[in-house]
């Protein structure tokens, strides 16, 4: 009978809770993949980095009077442009990767060849520093550029001649961006606080925008219809199709945005539904956030040790570039499997698929079908002192035993045991003064944790209904007991105090509905 007792006996398994998952976690993993895989120096603050539009997307850092040329499967200098006579800005590739397109601090606009280097033209009209130029993506003649004399030029780049001079800005012109879904719609970002939408048909700003600060970068999402401004520590999405309404009003960053990004569209995890374009944003805080645009909500964020300048991801989404105001500069690049260059340059479906060598399956016609278990031992289960105690029915040795452990989950699995046999009361009465203050102690620490207070709430009613006249047995008890009543205390305050913090915003959200 003792013998069918111990093989009956089910032990006690600690108390599992649902695993807290974290909101996008699997974006979180996803952008985690980014591993830091070079720390280059520069001489100064990298003031722009340019990934090219065609493979092998090799990227321009533009950084004091040079742009240095990466290449994009190995991260290493590949080409060094340094023919500038004062500080180069706004290192930009030609959509076909052929030319690169830089402004500079003498207000010239000199265009490169990538191969050999040299100047192939050079465009002048500016008279001061151009910071910001760039090529339409569907454009290869023309560029159009920005300058601190507060003018946009476009420009016809093989005959080096300025084609339209559009005035509308009061102060530095610092960034633009162009339009995919159009080549004759531009937008441009000044420190008068404004940005302007231009339609090079009619050499007019169609529309203006008012973001109340100075204005950093500016980017138009890829359907056309949204554009994103980033001035101060506000990003705002503005709906363009709309008349320029004011959709979002970003205010994640504790510092200056200076650089804003957005992603094409990418598949986080496979088992996961996220397909949707993202948008990153660097400020001088240190800190680049990535926004879901369907709710324009942080999903991740990433933290350096420097203030950033501005950043860029490749069109394969497998290399991310960020340039901080120190000189350093970020290439980080998606984690793969190691490939060998053999493996890599092979065709992939010409691989031939070999299929997992399973273990052999005994069956009745093997002979060794019957010979299992002849050699093995039978396997004695080890079972825990509490769990000794309640298979011999001694509730309060068991309690007792489970709050040695000092493991919530054991104490929690236990006393549900000993709720199910009805036999809780009785494993608390006539506690010693040492086990009595364990149970204090781990109440007062785990009485207001939501996930226990189901069990520990009205069990705590009981300890104080069954133990009151043992509180006094010693000076330690009397502390636990009045830690206990503090703890409780100031839950019910804080719970107070959210009740009333509910009650402020419920007006504040039903107002903002209407």
């Amino acid at each position: 009978m003792a013998m069918d007792e111990k093989k009956s006996y089910n032990p006690v398994r600690p108390k599992q809770s649902p695993a807290s998952r974290k909101p996008h976690a699997v974006e979180s993993k996803y952008w985690k993949t980014f591993s830091t895989k070079v720390i280059e120096q520069q001489i100064s603050a990298v003031s722009c980095t340019s990934f090219c539009p065609e493979p092998p997307h090799d990227f321009a850092v533009t950084s004091s009077t040079r742009v240095t040329i990466y290449d994009g499967k190995t991260c290493k200098v590949k080409k060094t442009i340094s023919r500038f006579s004062d500080v180069a800005y706004s290192g930009v590739f030609r959509p076909d990767g052929k030319l690169v397109v830089a402004g500079g601090e003498m207000g010239i606009i000199q265009v490169f060849d990538m191969n050999s280097r040299l100047v192939l033209r050079q465009l002048k009209g500016h008279s001061r520093a151009v910071h910001w130029v760039q090529y339409h993506p569907s454009d290869k003649l023309h560029v159009l550029s920005g300058s601190d004399d507060s003018t946009v030029r476009w420009w016809d780049v093989p005959t080096q001649t300025e084609v339209l001079k559009l005035e509308g800005h009061t102060d530095y012109v610092r960034c633009g961006s162009a339009n995919s879904s159009s080549a004759d719609i531009w937008a441009t970002g000044s420190y008068d606080h404004t940005v302007n939408l231009w339609d090079l048909r009619t050499s007019n700003a169609v529309l203006k925008l008012q973001h109340e600060k100075p204005l950093e970068d500016v980017l138009f999402f890829p359907a056309g219809g949204l554009i994103a401004t980033a001035g101060g520590n506000v990003v705002n999405i503005w709906d363009i199709l709309g008349g320029g309404r004011l959709l979002h009003s970003l205010s994640s960053h504790q510092k200056t945005v200076t650089c804003l990004c957005i992603t094409p569209p990418m598949k986080a995890h496979p088992a996961e539904n996220v397909d949707a374009e993202r948008l990153l944003t660097g400020s001088l805080d240190g800190h680049i956030r990535v926004f879901d645009i369907s709710d324009f909500k942080v999903v991740h964020a990433s933290k350096y040790d420097a203030p950033i300048l501005s950043m860029d991801l490749s069109r394969a989404m497998s290399t991310m570039v960020v340039g901080a105001s120190d000189g350093k500069l970020f290439i980080r690049q998606k984690k793969k499997a190691a490939i060998s260059e053999e493996d890599d340059r092979k065709d992939p479906h010409s691989v031939i698929y070999e299929p997992p060598k399973l273990e052999t399956v005994l069956r009745p016609s093997n002979y060794r079908y019957f010979l299992r278990g002849r050699n093995e031992k039978a396997r004695r289960v080890k079972l825990s002192e509490y769990d000794r105690y309640l298979r011999k029915f001694q509730y309060k040795d068991a309690l007792q035993s489970s709050l040695k452990t000092a493991d919530p989950t054991i104490i929690l699995a236990v006393m549900e045991e000993l709720i199910r046999r009805q036999g809780l009361i009785s494993a608390v009465t006539n506690l010693d003064s040492s086990s009595l203050e364990l149970l204090l102690q781990f109440l007062r620490r785990y009485l207001t944790l939501p996930k226990y207070s189901r069990i520990l709430v009205p069990f705590a009613h009981k300890v104080i209904d069954k133990c009151a006249g043992d509180f006094s047995l010693s000076p330690s008890i009397v502390h636990q007991v009045a830690a206990l009543r503090d703890k409780v205390e100031g839950e019910l305050k804080l719970q107070e105090a959210l009740q009333s913090l509910q009650g402020l915003i419920q007006p504040l959200l039903q107002a903002s509905v209407r």
